[in-house]
């Protein structure tokens, strides 16, 4: 899979029926991508331990550098998540002290009691470290397991991105291979997909590093618009923009010598800054 692999989880009934838009997949996926790490897949679950145990030991068994997992760590009878993650790494579920003394803070300053169901979410499997919440409760899960990280955090997307931004990205960002990521986007008018495709293929033969992505659109006056995405990580931040900087020139040249006019360009901008 690659040193630097990185997998998505988004589990919950909720998601597979299609009754809440999967949100946090993209948040995720965004975030590992400009920390350098690459995502191989999403992988979305009902709220089945057994079904999740297995799949994430198949994942594990590649060995990725990080596995995320959002949703199911509640104290509803189906937040189940980390019970999941405990049985695919052959540990057990025990209370953690330190998450513990979390949710008990977090109940004690709105006067409510420590139920069973509410105790149920400072359980982490053996070895993990509770992840602060500061906007809900249950606390999140930071587990390593033989040069694997698996991180576990909420399903709702305030506390999930409140929780990464915080605390997990930069105790995440050691683990990635330290690379600058430069992304632009260019956006043109007047020409359909179908007509830049030939243009993208002669400049990824050049620049077969290089990532790029054409998304189509359609203006209020019917005008074709292409977004063209490109991105390309390097060590060198200023070897990375050089390369992106001549991606784009090529992409105007070649367009050019196919159809012997200028591609029409109405932005180029910078899409890459990590920011919450």
């Amino acid at each position: 899979m690659g040193s630097y692999a990185a997998w998505i989880f988004t589990l919950g009934t909720e998601l597979t029926q299609g009754r809440i838009i999967n949100t946090n997949a993209a948040f995720i996926g965004r975030r590992l991508t400009l920390l350098g790490f690459n995502v191989l897949g999403v992988i979305t679950l009902v709220d089945d331990v057994d079904l999740i145990s297995r799949f994430i030991s198949q994942i594990l068994s590649g060995k990725p550098r990080v596995i995320v997992t959002t949703g199911g760590l509640g104290p509803t009878h189906d937040d189940r998540t980390l019970e999941a993650v405990a049985k695919a790494i052959n540990r057990k579920l025990i209370l953690n002290q330190e998450a513990f003394e979390m949710v008990k803070k977090k109940y004690e300053s709105k006067g409510l009691e420590l139920t069973p169901e509410r105790i149920k979410m400072a359980y982490l499997p053996e070895g993990g470290v509770p992840i602060p919440n500061p906007v809900g409760t249950a606390p999140g899960c930071w587990l390593e397991v033989e040069g694997t990280v698996i991180i576990s955090l909420p399903g709702v997307p305030k506390e999930m991105e409140s929780m990464w931004i915080t605390w997990v990205e930069p105790r995440l960002k050691p683990w990635g291979p330290g690379l600058s990521i430069v992304e632009k986007l260019m956006v043109v008018v007047g020409v359909p997909e179908s007509s830049i495709a030939p243009v993208l293929k002669a400049v990824l033969k050049q620049y077969s590093e290089v990532y790029i992505k054409s998304h189509p659109e359609i203006s209020e006056a019917g005008e074709p618009v292409l977004k063209i995405y490109i991105m390309y990580s390097h060590r060198d931040e200023k070897a990375a923009r050089d390369i992106v900087e001549n991606v784009l020139k090529s992409i105007e040249a070649k367009y050019r010598e196919i159809y012997g006019r200028e591609l029409k360009i109405v932005e180029v901008r910078d899409t890459g800054e990590l920011s919450a």
